[in-house]
C-alpha cells in the first residue's frame, strides 16, 4: 500500500509539474507536440488542436514536447544545406520543415514562430519556470485543504480538547526512557504504577504521576505505528537538570489536538507556511549542495525514494490531512530543487536562457547538450548515493 500511495503522489506531482510547462507554452504560442501521460512506451494516444495526448505503460508522471526546445526548430541549429535552400528561395513562406532530434525530416510543416527558441527570452523564462510554480500553488492547496480537514497541532492544556492526545516530543539520551526506546512520536494512551491509573494525560499530571512514583516501575501503553504496545519504565532522580531530587524518566511531553481552520484562515496560514517551508527548504537543499561539492555531505538526513515509500505509509496512518501534508511538502521540495542553475533541471535551463539574453546569441545545442548530459549523470549518481542510504537503514 505504501508503494502503490508513493506511486500516486509521484505521478501527481508530476503530472502538475508538466502541466505548468503545457499551459503557459500553449499560451505563448509555442507548438507542443506531445503531452504524455505516464512514461513510454506508449500504450495509445489521442491528437487534438496539434498536440499528441499519449498514454503511456509505466504511470510514474508526465512530459511535454514543445517544438524547438532543444534546439530543434531554431534556424542556426539546421544544416547548411536546407539553410541554402531556404536563401534560393524554396519555403518563401515562412514555413519550414518539422525535424527530429537526429536532424531528420518528418514530412510536417511549421512555422518558425512556434518553435520554443523563436519566442521572447521572457517566453522562454515563463515556459521554464512554470513547472516549479504549479508545484508551489499545488502544495499551497492541499496544505489549506488540510487545515480545513484539521491538522494535528500541539497545544496548551488549556486549549486542548477532548480529543486530543498526549505525544513525546523528546527524550533525553542514557535516561529511563532511551533504555525502554521510547522515541518521539510516540502517543501515550494509559499510564498506571501499583494499580493506580493516570486520569487526565496532560503533561503536568504525567510529571506528577512519575515525581509520585520514584523507584516504582510505571506501566506505559503507547501506539507506534497504529500498533499499541507496553513498556515499563522506572523513574530515577537526577534526570532533570534544575530538579534533581525529582523522580523523572526523561521525556519533553505535549497534547497533540486536530485543529480545523475557517477557509480564509486556511488560505492565508497555508501561504504562511509554504513561504516558511520554501525558506527552509532552500537552505537545506543549497547546504547539502555545498558539502557535496566539498565531499563532505551527510545523507543520513535526505530520504531517496525508498525512504519517501515509507514516509507515505507512515503519514497515511495518520489521516488524510497528513497525508496531503505530506505531499505538499515533497511538492515543494521537488519546486525548489527544479529551480535550483543545474544542467539538466528547470533552473539550469533558465540559466541558459539567461546567458543568452546576456551574450546576444544562443547556446550551440552541442554544448547545451553536453552540459545537459553531464548534470544528469551527476542526479543519477546522487540518486543512487541516496538509494543505496536508505536501503542500508532498512
Amino acid at each position: 500500500m505504501s508503494i502503490l500511495l508513493f506511486l500516486g503522489v509521484l505521478f501527481v506531482l508530476v503530472l502538475v509539474h508538466e502541466l505548468g510547462h503545457f499551459a503557459v507554452a500553449k499560451w505563448t504560442g509555442m507548438r507542443v507536440d506531445e503531452f504524455g501521460i505516464g512514461f513510454p512506451p506508449k500504450l495509445f494516444g489521442v491528437r487534438k488542436g496539434g498536440t499528441e495526448y499519449t498514454f503511456n505503460l509505466f504511470p510514474i508522471g508526465g512530459f511535454v514536447k514543445i517544438f524547438g526546445e532543444d534546439g530543434v526548430g531554431d534556424p542556426s541549429a539546421r544544416p547548411a544545406s536546407i539553410l541554402s535552400e531556404r536563401n534560393e528561395g524554396e519555403n518563401q513562406a515562412g514555413v519550414q520543415p518539422r525535424y527530429e532530434e537526429d536532424g531528420v525530416l518528418t514530412g510536417e510543416e511549421s512555422t518558425d514562430t512556434e518553435s520554443f527558441t523563436s519566442k521572447s527570452k521572457w517566453a522562454q523564462s515563463a515556459v521554464l519556470v512554470a513547472g516549479v510554480t504549479m508545484n508551489i500553488l499545488f502544495a499551497w492547496l492541499l496544505i489549506a485543504v488540510a487545515f480545513g480537514i484539521g491538522v494535528q497541532t500541539s497545544v496548551g492544556e488549556e486549549d486542548a480538547s477532548a480529543r486530543a492526545v498526549l505525544a513525546i516530543t523528546n527524550v533525553l539520551p542514557e535516561s529511563p526512557a532511551s533504555d525502554v526506546a521510547l522515541a518521539p512520536g510516540m502517543v501515550i494512551q494509559e499510564v498506571s504504577a501499583n494499580g493506580e491509573r493516570l486520569s487526565a494525560l496532560t503533561p503536568s499530571k504525567f510529571s506528577a504521576f512519575v515525581a509520585s512514583h520514584g523507584g516504582v516501575p510505571i506501566t506505559l501503553t503507547y501506539i507506534l505505528g497504529g500498533e499499541v504496545r507496553v513498556a515499563q519504565i522506572t523513574p530515577e532522580v537526577g534526570i532533570i537538570v534544575d530538579r534533581p531530587d525529582q523522580p523523572a524518566v526523561g521525556v519533553a511531553l505535549t497534547q497533540i489536538d486536530t485543529i480545523s481552520r475557517s477557509f480564509f484562515d486556511s488560505i492565508v496560514d497555508s501561504f504562511l507556511y509554504v513561504t516558511s517551508a520554501l525558506r527552509d527548504i532552500t537552505v537545506g537543499i543549497t547546504k547539502l549542495a555545498v558539502d557535496a561539492l566539498l565531499m563532505r555531505a551527510d545523507f543520513s538526513q535526505v530520504a531517496g525514494p525508498v525512504g519517501i515509500v515509507g514516509l507515505v505509509g507512515e503519514a497515511s496512518a495518520f489521516g488524510i490531512a497528513s497525508l496531503l501534508m505530506f505531499t505538499a511538502f515533497i511538492s515543494l521540495n521537488l519546486a525548489v530543487i527544479n529551480i535550483f542553475p543545474f544542467p539538466a533541471l528547470d533552473g539550469g535551463r533558465l540559466l541558459f536562457v539567461c546567458i543568452e539574453a546576456i551574450k546576444g546569441s544562443p547556446i550551440k545545442a552541442h554544448y547545451a547538450g553536453i552540459l545537459n548530459t553531464l548534470g544528469f549523470a551527476l542526479l543519477i549518481i546522487l540518486m543512487v548515493a541516496v538509494t543505496w542510504n536508505d536501503i542500508a537503514r532498512l
